[in-house]
């Protein structure tokens, strides 16, 4: 069996709270060995932390944009604590998930606009005083996101959910990033998308779920199937060497090949992942 490593995921969100366990066994039995759990705000460290070792699985500790509004201004203080206290952790792989978002609206304006970005670079100096790479957020804000790293230079990461361009591809590249794939690649009319998929360096993908969010097409129930009582389908990492063979196909690769690929490239990009997957991917061949 290809082993596969979901490289974002939040199996400690509330979609998952009756069930994390038996979604992780599902997603083992597709053989992905292993799952980055992304905390989103500092109220969920420990939990994020205490489901990670639970699941033998791996975590990132941060604040996302869209948590900044509520986020009292010691939550970066928290978070500087946390990654000191769990810094021999094996289990902590990176800072994340951060960065910025301009399609949500009122983070666009003032003073939230002011406030994610303010978030933002004080999370990369955390991780580069911590030397952890980044999971960076940068839904319609990669330029800006692309801006904060030449700033304020960390240990490289991943650029979750990328959909940019070629140009902005090659400039995460160039800082030393992997960028993240995941349900939105499966969607015909994302053409972009996956024209990049199938012609970017085979050395500059990783692989992600963004469980639940961001489901594949064959779990996406659209406004007039939710409106005749269809829901809409929970993504789980389960889902992911579907999406990979997806992928795979797009690159006329077999799924197992594409599989050792993308793992070797998020071990890369997350290196501290490395002991975590001599054990995990050993079991699961």
């Amino acid at each position: 069996m290809s082993c596969w490593i979901d490289t974002h995921c939040h199996l400690d969100a509330p979609e998952f709270a009756a069930d994390a366990r038996a979604v992780r066994r599902r997603a083992a039995d597709e053989g992905v060995a292993v799952c980055v759990i992304a905390a989103v705000q500092a109220p969920d460290f420990e939990a994020c932390r205490a489901l990670a070792h639970g699941l033998g699985d791996a975590y990132a500790l941060g604040i996302h944009p869209m948590a900044v509004e509520r986020a009292p201004d010691g939550a970066l203080a928290r978070l500087d604590r946390a990654l000191a206290q769990y810094a021999a952790d094996p289990r902590l792989v990176a800072v994340g998930e951060i960065g910025l978002d301009y399609f949500v609206d009122n983070l666009c304006q003032e003073p939230l606009n002011q406030r994610q970005q303010l978030f933002f670079r004080e999370q990369l100096k955390l991780a580069r005083k911590h030397g952890l790479p980044v999971i960076v957020h940068l839904r319609r804000a990669a330029d800006r996101v692309l801006k904060g790293l030449r700033d304020i230079a960390v240990p490289g990461g991943i650029a979750h959910a990328f959909n940019g361009s070629r140009q902005q591809a090659g400039l995460f590249l160039n800082l030393g990033f992997k960028l993240g794939f995941g349900g939105a690649v499966t969607y015909p009319r994302a053409t972009r998308l996956r024209a990049l998929a199938a012609e970017l360096p085979p050395e500059a993908i990783v692989m992600e779920t963004d469980a639940p969010d961001m489901p594949p097409r064959w779990l996406y129930a659209d406004a007039g199937q939710r409106a005749r009582g269809q829901p809409q389908g929970r993504n789980e990492p389960g889902e992911l060497p579907r999406i990979g063979a997806e992928v795979a196909a797009l690159r006329n690769l077999p799924p197992g090949q594409w599989a050792a690929q993308t793992s070797a490239n998020a071990l890369a990009a997350l290196p501290k992942l490395a002991a975590i997957w001599a054990e995990r991917g050993q079991m699961a061949r």
